[in-house]
This record gives C-alpha cells, sequence and structure tokens, in this order.
C-alpha cells in the first residue's frame, strides 16, 4: 500500500466525500440549473455520510462509501 491508499473505511469515507465535494461537484455547480438535480442529490450522500462518520454507523458508512464512488464527472 502507498501512503496515499485509504487503511481503513473511516480513512476511505472522508476521502471519498473530499472527492465529491472538492472535484465532481464544481463542474456541476458551473453549468447551473441543468446541474442542480445532481448537486442536491451529491449534498444529500455528503450529509448521509457525514451523519455516519459521526455517529460511527459502519453499515452506514459502507452504504455511503459506495454511494458516492458512484459520483463521476
Amino acid at each position: 500500500m502507498t501512503d496515499l491508499t485509504p487503511r481503513s473505511l473511516g480513512d476511505a469515507l472522508p476521502r471519498e466525500m473530499a472527492r465529491v465535494r472538492d472535484v465532481v461537484m464544481p463542474p456541476y455547480l458551473e453549468i447551473g440549473a441543468p446541474g442542480m438535480f445532481a448537486v442536491t442529490m451529491m449534498r444529500g450522500d455528503l450529509d448521509f455520510a457525514a451523519k455516519a462518520l459521526a455517529e460511527g454507523d459502519v453499515v452506514a458508512m459502507l452504504r455511503a462509501y459506495e454511494s458516492l464512488k458512484g459520483w463521476k464527472l
């Protein structure tokens, strides 16, 4: 494993949250109204992930991680 490879779900989920927030979401925001549906869905996924992390709910964290991985440009 490299230093950049997440070693646990607790490492991987925040990285995936950052990827969606910092890489995937901005282009959708830039296109305006046509991208708002996707942005709203991404925000929901990010909120779910944050709640799962805060509560330490491993099953919810895994669901959130898988959901966030689905967001692409």
